[in-house]
């Protein structure tokens, strides 16, 4: 099977715990044994657990890259976009870096979908039967649709011509009124959950019908040249040829904290306690603080370092507006080689609490305007500052003067207080060099 996951978008609704830089697809709230796991990991486990050969790809922007790499491994492929140029445009270039770089034969089928359902393993039996039926059917494209369970007004229906397992596709319908989602379900119709596949040499003929490229490098270096344009508006309004597969499964689309809370296995993930008046409470606290929920009703609290959110579940789905007015400083992160959490901003100082994995390493790299300390606060490890190698473990510190070449490599879990000193501090007041461990 070959399958391209869409991984988009920062993830408002659900500040916060996502923002710009980690999307809610990458937040660990859904439990698996005795740890917490991401929408991300779960989805590229069950995948994994269907078909132990997939071949998976993500479609996704630049800055997601190390939280990808970091909760799912160096293994996994990633078609990265250079900038954010819509749906059409991320397939196109992970349909040609499948055929180009991975290999995969244009009468291959592939199928894609976003990274972020709620579902059971059922879902992706059905994900492959519907890359099968690419392969083999007569149609272009070949769509899941989704057995509505309510006359929602929040998704697209799709219109088959009859009630069939596989149907042809009579027409689209976006979002609708309440009462014109039932008549829709009267006709049969199925939720539009974006999940669709086609062989391989189909969506790479549609695209080099819009777009002048060559292969895989070509199109990446004229990447952000592209029309931003919707696969829907590029491919599906203009292809007569569409059938539509129905699934019946579980299905749930997590896009708000409503819909969340719904699909959390308890009530508190991280510090939390409840008196015996709260009704349908859920917590997510990602702070080393206890949060105690007394007499509240269909409430959903969440606590991070980027703010806290105390919210009607019903309320919650209209956060977007007043999140976008909220400007501050990325306080948590999750990089390819740990993470980093912002613990203390002034005008001329920062403090950050940094954790690397074992056997990582930060990039070497240098800072014009600021100076550095960093605070080894557990674990061993190596520093190397201007090309000067030094063994550090708890209890050393190691300063960098502005224009110093250095990174830190893990040997063990490696904890940091890193502490920031300079007029202007800013992420972009760093320069990178080219690394050989061996010299």
């Amino acid at each position: 099977m070959n399958i391209i996951l869409l991984s988009g978008g920062s993830g408002k609704r659900l500040w916060p715990l996502s923002n710009d830089i980690r999307s809610k697809q990458f937040m660990k709230i859904f439990k698996e044994g005795n740890h917490y796991e991401s929408m991300v990991q779960r989805v590229y486990r069950q995948i994994r657990s269907v078909d132990k050969e997939a071949v998976i790809t993500i479609a996704t922007s630049k800055s997601q890259i190390s939280m990808i790499h970091n909760q799912l491994g160096d293994d996994v492929g990633i078609s990265m976009e250079p900038c954010r140029r819509d749906t059409f445009p991320a397939i196109a270039l992970a349909a040609a870096y499948l055929h180009d770089v991975k290999g995969v034969g244009e009468e291959e089928g592939v199928v894609v979908c976003p990274v972020d359902p709620y579902v059971e393993d059922d879902y992706f039996e059905a994900i492959v039967r519907l890359g099968k039926l690419a392969e083999t059917g007569k149609s272009n494209l070949v769509l899941m649709g989704i057995e509505p369970t309510y006359p929602s007004a929040k998704y697209g229906y799709i219109i088959p011509t009859d009630k069939g397992e596989v149907s042809h596709v009579s027409m689209f319908k976006e979002k609708p009124t309440e009462e014109v989602a039932r008549e829709y379900m009267e006709q049969g119709a199925l939720w539009n959950g974006g999940i669709f596949a086609f062989r391989l040499g189909y969506v790479l003929r549609r695209a080099h019908e819009r777009i002048d490229f060559t292969d895989y490098a070509d199109l990446f270096s004229k990447y952000g040249t592209l029309e931003k344009i919707s696969f829907d508006y590029a491919v599906v309004e203009h292809e007569k040829d569409i059938s539509v597969m129905r699934f019946d499964g579980e299905w749930k689309d997590i896009g708000t904290w409503n819909t969340l809370t719904e699909a959390m296995q308890e009530n508190a993930v991280g510090k939390a306690a409840f008196n015996e008046t709260c009704e349908n409470v859920h917590v997510v606290n990602e702070l080393n603080l206890p949060i105690l929920c007394m007499g509240l009703k269909d409430v959903v609290v969440s606590a991070s370092p980027d703010g806290i959110l105390v919210s009607d579940k019903a309320q919650s789905s209209y956060i977007k507006p007043f999140v976008d007015e909220i400007d501050q400083q990325i306080m948590y992160a999750e990089k390819s080689w740990g993470s980093f959490r912002v613990l203390d901003i002034t005008p001329e100082s920062m403090t950050i609490k940094v954790m690397l994995n074992p056997g990582q390493r930060m990039n070497y790299h240098s800072h014009e305007y600021r100076d550095e300390v960093w605070n080894i606060i557990s674990g061993q490890g190596r520093t190397v500052v201007d090309g000067m190698e030094q063994k550090v473990q708890a209890g050393d510190v190691v300063t960098m003067a502005a224009g110093c070449r250095h990174t830190v490599i893990a040997d063990t879990e490696l904890q940091i207080i890193e502490v920031q000193m300079g007029k202007e501090i800013s992420v972009q007041d760093k320069r990178k060099y080219d690394f050989d461990e061996g010299n």
